[in-house]
């Protein structure tokens, strides 16, 4: 095997970013949606990006090369804000046996997947059963574990997420092992910057929200995150940020909010909802509109946890890649 991995569902990239980060390359990458490859193509410019529905792509398109399958399937058919459907949804149940096809036709030693809290328990357990026995089915060994990144990445965010590692290598999974939780550090001015004063737009007033007195009456609070819960204030009592959702940016119940350091009450800027992923401050941004990249920040990963596991992926093969690498010195000499 090498370090070399297919990026399925790839969003803006950060599972990429976290696997790069540890060591692996991205040689391929399939996204659908083309706002999120504008963001990708942005900061992976050498890396070939596939727009095309994920039922499109032959199996003999696909690099060979690759050994790795990352996949952040989408989690609509699995989410407790969804329909519940989960496999039985027509068009994201199917997502997961899209990726295990891909797996299958490069012969992947290695499936990484990410997916929401609630596929554990979907449906019972029988969704997450059927994932687990499709992998075991295919000649995979397989380890998971919910983690939160306010536990696991040192990021202000309370946000659960199930990861599933699946090798073909016994001995690869017997060396790896989930992270071990760190300490919170970090707080939300970490993320987001309370002093600096934003454009106008990102301002709640009393012009622009008919329920600005209740906010303003509420929100005291400048260590703190709120939420618009439709006729109440909801504080975030943990002192972090809730989840970030996709919806963020559509004005609903799911706006975080601030009251920043000159007492004035305003929702996070894109960047800042980036910052609370884990992304770097040099990550680009497209020039689209906000609701786009509030999507995308929604729909990404935690950027710290993911690159921890990815470490512990690459230091349970390690010692493969650096046999293999040998040998092709060997036979590089040789020649």
């Amino acid at each position: 095997m090498n370090n070399k991995a297919i990026s399925l569902f790839a969003g803006v990239g950060g599972i990429d970013l976290a696997f790069e980060k540890a060591g692996f390359e991205t040689i391929y990458a399939n996204e659908f949606d083309k706002n999120a490859r504008e963001t990708y193509k942005l900061n992976f410019p050498k890396v070939n990006i596939d727009g095309r529905d994920i039922r499109e792509v032959n199996k003999d398109e696909l690099p060979k090369e690759a050994s790795i399958v990352l996949s952040g399937f989408p989690c609509q058919s699995f989410s407790i804000a969804g329909y519940r459907k989960g496999l039985e949804d027509e068009t994201n149940g199917d997502l997961f046996f899209e990726t295990l096809r891909i797996a299958k036709a490069i012969n992947a030693d290695i499936i990484f997947l990410e997916n929401v809290k609630n596929l554990v328990s979907h449906d019972k357990g029988k969704t997450f059963r059927i994932i687990l026995d499709a992998l075991e089915n295919n000649g995979y060994y397989v380890d998971y574990k919910v983690l939160n990144a306010k536990e696991f990445g040192n990021v202000a965010q309370n946000r659960e997420r199930i990861y599933v590692v699946a090798f073909k290598n016994k001995e690869h999974l017997n060396n790896f092992e989930f992270p071990k939780p760190i300490a919170l550090t970090k707080n939300i001015r970490d993320f987001i910057d309370f002093s600096k004063k934003q454009d106008e737009k990102y301002y709640y007033t009393k012009e622009s929200f008919k329920q600005y007195d209740i906010l303003k009456e509420e929100m005291t609070d400048s260590e703190a995150i709120y939420q618009w819960r439709r006729k109440y204030v909801r504080k975030n009592q943990s002192g972090v940020c809730p989840t970030l959702t996709a919806n963020m940016g559509t004005g609903g119940h799911n706006v975080p909010l601030i009251v920043d350091d000159s007492k004035k009450i305003r929702k996070l800027t894109p960047r800042e909802t980036f910052n609370l992923q884990g992304f770097p401050r040099s990550y680009k941004l497209p020039e689209i509109s906000n609701g786009h990249l509030y999507k995308q920040a929604g729909n990404s990963v935690v950027v710290d946890v993911v690159y921890r596991i990815a470490k512990n992926i690459m230091n349970s093969i390690k010692e493969n890649l650096e046999v293999e690498e040998k040998e092709e010195l060997g036979q590089l000499t040789f020649i």
